[in-house]
């Protein structure tokens, strides 16, 4: 019996979907709107006569690695493996194995769709059918950090009774929609029953729980919309066009979808700013892209994809670029950008909504060959959409475009270039916001400076995810606390947790002043204007200023809770910085960094040649502390190297007095 549709919950006032589409999402007209939906979809069944001339763009890598698997044994998630999670925390030892099975698959596909001899193709074929099949017999399509069973029952074996739907099951129900989209006839003819197999388990583990229940936490019901809504959505949105076979339930699934996918976009600020940062801007904006993208070509353009709060959205990703592959990064982000985002899906936007800066710096980003890691969907896309036209393509690398300037007022972001279209020189961010944000570390005041495109104070970004890492003990987690970030520790203290622990912005930075002056008393539970810090890049100097003062409260921890004083006496302030590469203390009132270490920064034998960071302050003004942090993390190491390095610069301050300090950041010669 088909799952029954739960009523519908308002959206928020102005909701972008509901007021630009109106009636034509209700289910009655989506249903008319979705007839021939699959003729549409511009990625083709294998056999198009369009997939030949894919058989020879940049597959290399991928049929090397799909040759070398095929006839071996499958990855196999155990469940001793799941239930580690619930017993040590550890995450990684059933997620990898979950990833490494299901990217086989994506390239089993690949290479079953490309291949010009027949038996061969039915050799892909025979790999495709045993990787869906396990993905219908694995326990679980959920990953165990999300799965409820532990909380509900203290079992640590998934309930197949009550499936959990996060985002494993989500990635799991788009994989199999689109392998039976691209290869339906295949299956048909090498298993037949698997195609019913597929609908079977996708409705029983994705799609009845998505339309029965509304307690789903990301679905944003209780105004908290993260990166979950759109991925989950998006997913959903594959599954219901490519299995779901009955018109009446399909139309009611996108319905649902759409109202849960209008939510995430009603959050979006006017300034397209993602409070999670770049590195997850792909798994939310970016997945609520090609949700919508994929509704406008399903209904023939009945539901048009170009809504006012994508243009913002398509600019984010390059208004945040430092230089190659760094980007700025906050909260649960790396500093170095992915192999496997999908830039070709962010170009075909820019492209149509003539920004021409995104769209130019899209195409120079775009990989030679697709990487499985970027799923099934996004790989399909990518082979058969084809690369950017060659005007797109080439000469990127002296093209990109470097913009001088970006201040988003939403999350309180400022990104300054010493040189427009150039990553020579300085480069200033700096940020305020809360520590209330989606993926938080306490980094309100945070600032990062990298010197010819390279950065050198730094965040240090996300570390593997275990059962710590979105728990109560989060801020136990050394990359998640104030003190490991570019941002004082007045009295000792540590920021708290909350959107009420804030910065209040007294001097917005402009394109011909950028400078960031920041109250940041309030991220300490002190008086907002008890901190000061501006933060300015000076282009006719070439000098970058950080300067804070304060006027701190009486009392060894001016009477806060939520701080804490974990280094040296309450009396002393601490400014942190943390730095990357190699840092030299010199005479006192100097240091410099040098990109030596940093992965990529001494390649080819630049590293004698690199320009690194000097920094400089009044001698005397406070002593300097150092302590080294050895990255045994190893998505922190891949980033950074072995080590990353704190310089602690101490000022003593007897609580209820006043004091100042000021660093200045140039390029070395």
């Amino acid at each position: 019996m088909p799952a029954q549709l739960t009523p519908a919950v308002a959206l928020p006032p102005g909701a972008p979907l509901a007021s630009a589409w109106g009636t034509h999402a209700h289910p009655d007209e989506l249903l008319r709107a979705l007839d021939g939906a699959k003729a549409r979809i511009p990625v083709r069944p294998a056999g198009d006569p369009a997939w030949h001339s894919v058989a020879g763009t940049g597959l290399a890598p991928l049929q090397h690695q799909a040759a070398q698997e095929r006839g071996t044994a499958w990855p196999q998630p155990l469940v001793s493996q799941y239930a580690r999670y619930f017993r040590d925390g550890n995450r990684t030892a059933y997620e990898d194995l979950v990833a490494a099975r299901q990217q086989r698959l994506t390239r089993a596909v690949v290479m079953a769709l490309t291949a010009t001899d027949r038996g061969e193709a039915e050799l892909w074929l025979d790999e495709v059918v045993d990787g869906a099949s396990l993905l219908c017999e694995q326990s679980s399509w959920c990953w165990a950090a999300h799965d409820d069973i532990f909380r509900r029952s203290g079992e640590v074996v998934p309930d197949q009774g009550q499936p959990f739907l996060d985002l494993g099951a989500g990635e799991v129900a788009a994989q199999l929609a689109w392998l039976d989209h691209v290869l339906g006839a295949g299956l048909d003819s090498r298993a037949p029953g698997l195609r019913r197999r597929l609908r079977e388990e996708t409705h029983r583990r994705v799609i009845r729980p998505f339309l029965e229940r509304l307690d789903w936490h990301w679905l944003g019901l209780d105004g908290d919309v993260h990166n979950w809504n759109p991925w989950i959505h998006s997913n959903l949105i594959a599954a219901a066009l490519f299995l779901v076979d009955d018109p009446g339930l399909q139309a009611r699934v996108l319905a649902r979808c759409i109202e849960g996918m209008d939510r995430f976009l009603a959050s979006i600020p006017a300034d397209g700013a993602i409070d999670e940062g770049f590195a997850y801007w792909w798994n939310g904006a970016g997945r609520a892209l090609e949700g919508l993208a994929l509704l406008e070509e399903a209904t023939g353009g009945a539901l048009g994809a170009g809504l006012p709060v994508v243009r913002e959205l398509v600019a984010f990703p390059h208004r945040m670029h430092i230089g190659g592959t760094w980007f700025l990064n906050v909260a649960d982000g790396p500093a170095r950008a992915a192999a496997a985002l999908p830039w070709d899906m962010l170009h075909r936007w820019a492209v149509r909504l003539g920004d021409g800066d995104a769209a130019q710096h899209a195409a120079s980003m775009i990989a030679g060959s697709p990487d499985a890691a970027a799923g099934l969907g996004r790989v399909l896309h990518s082979l058969f959409r084809g690369a950017p036209a060659p005007e797109h393509h080439q000469g990127v690398k002296d093209t990109v475009p470097l913009v001088p300037f970006t201040y988003l007022p939403s999350v309180q972001i400022m990104v300054a270039r010493e040189t427009a279209g150039s990553t020579r020189g300085l480069l200033l961010a700096a940020k305020g916001g809360h520590n209330g944000e989606h993926h938080n570390h306490r980094d309100v005041g945070s600032v990062v400076v990298a010197v010819d495109g390279t950065p050198l104070l730094v965040d240090a970004g996300q570390p593997t995810y275990t059962a710590k890492t979105f728990g109560p003990d989060r801020y136990e987690i050394r990359a998640m606390q104030s003190n490991w970030h570019n941002v004082p520790a007045p009295l000792g203290m540590e920021q708290g947790t909350g959107s009420q622990f804030a910065a209040e912005v007294l001097e917005q930075p402009t394109a011909e002043h950028p400078g960031l002056q920041l109250a940041l008393g309030a991220a300490y539970g002190m008086q907002p204007h008890q901190w000061i810090r501006t933060a300015t890049l000076d282009r006719a100097t070439g000098r970058i200023t950080i300067a804070d003062r304060w006027d701190l409260p009486a009392g060894p921890h001016g009477g806060v809770s939520h701080g804490t004083a974990p280094h040296g006496p309450a009396s002393d302030v601490d400014i942190t910085f943390l730095a990357a590469g190699t840092v030299r203390v010199g005479p006192e009132g100097s240091a410099d960094i040098h990109p030596a270490g940093i992965p990529g920064a001494d390649s080819g034998g630049a590293a004698a040649t690199a320009r690194g960071a000097a920094l400089r302050w009044e001698p005397g003004s406070a002593v300097v502390l150092v302590d080294e942090w050895h990255l045994e993390d190893p998505l922190l190491s891949a980033v950074w190297g072995p080590r990353l390095t704190r310089l602690r610069f101490r000022v003593p301050t007897p609580s209820g007095t006043a004091g100042a300090f000021t660093l200045t950041v140039e390029a070395t010669p």
